[in-house]
C-alpha cells in the first residue's frame, strides 16, 4: 500500500477508488506539502476543487475516460491533415499591400533624411574649413607694398619690415628690430664657390627665380605668398608648415640603425661633446627626384641643443624639394626651428611667428636656380648660423653677402646658451609606397663613391667656438640608418674644400628593396 504522505503517487493500473475518493483521501497531504522541484511534469492534469484548491490527480479509472486523456502518438500527429490555408478577401489583401507600401515609403524617407543629414554635416564641415582657411591666409599674408609674380608661379609680397609675421608673437609686440648683428664670426674665408667639371666657363651666379622680374624696395622684406591650395594640401591648419615629430637624426641612439618611426632617413656628418655657437657649410644644390608628393628630400645644417626627448631645440637651414609644402618639385631655400622636438613650436620659413627677417633681397621658401647637373656644372650655396655673443640672438647668413635675419634668444631653452651638437647632411621621407623602400633620391640620387660631379657634397664645414671664431671641427663622425639606400663618406683635406663629405643615394635599388 502506498504511503499516503508521498507527494508523488505513480499510476499502477486500475484503481478501486474513484477520483472523488482519491481527492478526499489525499487532500490534506496535497495541501500541506508542495511537490518537490522536478523537471518532469506529472503524468496527469491539474484540476481545481470546488473549494478553490488544486491538486495533482491521476487519470480516471474508467478505460473510456482514460482514452479521452491519452496523448496522441507521434505517428498520429504525422498523419494529421494540415489546416487549410487562410483565404483573404481582396479587400484584406489590398489593405495589407498598402501597409507594406507604407513601410517601404517610411524606410525610403528615413534613408533620405539620413543622406540629407550627412550632406548637411559635410557642407557644414566644408564651410568651417573654408572659414578656417581664409582666417589662416589673412594671418600669414600681410599687406604688401609691392607684389612680384615669379616665373615659377610664386607671388612674392614685399611687406614692410615691421609688419612681418614674426611680430604676431606676443613677446615681440614691442621688440626693437636689430638690423645687423653686433659681432660676426672671425676667420671666415671667402671662397670662390663656383666649380666646373666640363668647361672653364664660369657658371652664372646662383639666385632666386623671382629676381628675374623685380626686387623689393628698402624697409621691406620678400615674403612668399601662401595660397589656398597650399593650405588644402595640409592634413590640417595646425600641421601646415611643420615637420613631423622626432625627425632630427640621433646618431647617439642605443639603436642608431633603427629606422625613424615617421619614415625619415638621414645620411649626415656630425660633431658633439663640446659647446658650439654656430656652424657653416657650403652645400651642393640639386633637384632630386621624389616618388610621391608627400615625401621630401633636403640638404641642411642642424644646430641642436638639449636631449633628443620632448625638449629638443633645433635651428635648421638649407635647401629642400617638398611638393606637399610648396606645390611643385623646385629646389627651394628654407629654414626651420623648434624648441619642443617639433611638437607645438616652430615652423618652416616665415609660416609662424619667430624668425625676424631684415634682408630685402632673399625670400624664404623661394626657388633657387640654377641647380647642378650630373657630369655638368656644379652649383652650391653657403649657409652660416651663429649666435651673437652680445644680444644672444641666432643669426642666419646666405652666401657671403646676405645676412637674412635672426631667431630671438627668448624662443629657446637649451639654445639660449649654446648648441651641444652640429649636424650636416641629407634627409628624406620614406613612406614605403607599395610596401617597398621609396625611390626618392637624396642629394644627387647617386652614392658617395661616384665623387664630384655625380654625387652631392658638403664642403668647408666649420663650427663657431666660444670666442666667436670659425674653426674646423674635430672628431667628425658619420651616421646613416641604411647605408645601402643612402650613404655618407667623409673626406679630410687642407685645400679649398677644407673638411668635406659626399652623401646621398637613390633609395630603392637591388640592395635596398
Amino acid at each position: 500500500m502506498q504511503n499516503p504522505t508521498s507527494p508523488c503517487v505513480p499510476f499502477l493500473g486500475r484503481q478501486t477508488k474513484t477520483a472523488s475518493e482519491l481527492l478526499h483521501s489525499n487532500s490534506l497531504s496535497l495541501r500541506s506539502r508542495a511537490p518537490p522541484p522536478s523537471s518532469i511534469n506529472p503524468p496527469w492534469p491539474r484540476i481545481m476543487l470546488a473549494d478553490g484548491t488544486g491538486g495533482e490527480q491521476p487519470l480516471p479509472a474508467h478505460s473510456a475516460d482514460r482514452k479521452q486523456h491519452r496523448r496522441p502518438s507521434l505517428s498520429a500527429l504525422r498523419q494529421k491533415t494540415p489546416p487549410p490555408p487562410i483565404k483573404l478577401s481582396p479587400r484584406t489583401c489590398a489593405a495589407r499591400g498598402m501597409e507594406s507600401n507604407n513601410w517601404a515609403r517610411l524606410g525610403v524617407a528615413c534613408l533620405l533624411v539620413a543622406v540629407v543629414c550627412c550632406l548637411s554635416c559635410a557642407e557644414a564641415a566644408a564651410a568651417t574649413r573654408r572659414v578656417e582657411v581664409q582666417r589662416h591666409l589673412k594671418r600669414l599674408n600681410k599687406q604688401a607694398v609691392k607684389s612680384i609674380k615669379s616665373p615659377d608661379g610664386d607671388i612674392i609680397d614685399c611687406v614692410h619690415i615691421s609688419h612681418q609675421p614674426a611680430f604676431d608673437h606676443p613677446f615681440l609686440k614691442n621688440h626693437t628690430i636689430q638690423m645687423r648683428p653686433s659681432h660676426h664670426p672671425e676667420g671666415q674665408v671667402l671662397l670662390d664657390e663656383n666649380k666646373l667639371i666640363t668647361s672653364k666657363q664660369k657658371p652664372p651666379p646662383r639666385s632666386q627665380l623671382w629676381h628675374n622680374i623685380g626686387r623689393c624696395p628698402q624697409n621691406t622684406i620678400p615674403v612668399r605668398r601662401t595660397k589656398k591650395e597650399d593650405l588644402l594640401r595640409a592634413s590640417s591648419m595646425k600641421k601646415y608648415g611643420r615637420k613631423l615629430q622626432r625627425t632630427t637624426p640621433n646618431p647617439l641612439s642605443l639603436q642608431p640603425d633603427l629606422l625613424d618611426e615617421s619614415g625619415h632617413q638621414h645620411a649626415i656628418a656630425y660633431v658633439e661633446g663640446d659647446s658650439y655657437y654656430g656652424a657653416r657649410a657650403t652645400i651642393n644644390v640639386w633637384e632630386p627626384r621624389l616618388e610621391q608628393g608627400n615625401e621630401f628630400s633636403l640638404s641642411q645644417v642642424w644646430v641642436i641643443g638639449g636631449s633628443f626627448g620632448e625638449d629638443l631645440n633645433s635651428i635648421e637651414a638649407g635647401w629642400q624639394v617638398s611638393p606637399d609644402l610648396y606645390g611643385d618639385n623646385n629646389t627651394r631655400l628654407f629654414t626651420y626651428w623648434t624648441t619642443d622636438s617639433y611638437q607645438a613650436t616652430g615652423c618652416y620659413n616665415l609660416l609662424c611667428s619667430g624668425f625676424i627677417q631684415v634682408n630685402s633681397e632673399i625670400a624664404m621658401g623661394a626657388t633657387i636656380y640654377p641647380v647642378s647637373k650630373y657630369e655638368g656644372f656644379q652649383y652650391d650655396i653657403s649657409i652660416l648660423v651663429w649666435k651673437d655673443p652680445k644680444e644672444g640672438h641666432w643669426w642666419l647668413q646666405f652666401g657671403n653677402d646676405y645676412v637674412l635675419g635672426y631667431w630671438p634668444s627668448f624662443l629657446f631653452s637649451y639654445l639660449s646658451e649654446c648648441a651641444s651638437m652640429i649636424e650636416w647632411g641629407g634627409e628624406v621621407v620614406n613612406l614605403e609606397p607599395g610596401g617597398e623602400h621609396t625611390s626618392t633620391a637624396m642629394g644627387s640620387g647617386h652614392f658617395p663613391k661616384e665623387g664630384f660631379g655625380k654625387s652631392s657634397y658638403f664642403r668647408n664645414i666649420q663650427v663657431v667656438d666660444g670666442s666667436n671664431n670659425l674653426r674646423d671641427p674635430t672628431g667628425i663622425a658619420a651616421f646613416t640608418e641604411q647605408a645601402n639606400c643612402y650613404n655618407v663618406q667623409i673626406g679630410h683635406g687642407g685645400g679649398k674644400w677644407g673638411n668635406y663629405f659626399y652623401f646621398g643615394g637613390p633609395g630603392r635599388n637591388s640592395n635596398c628593396p
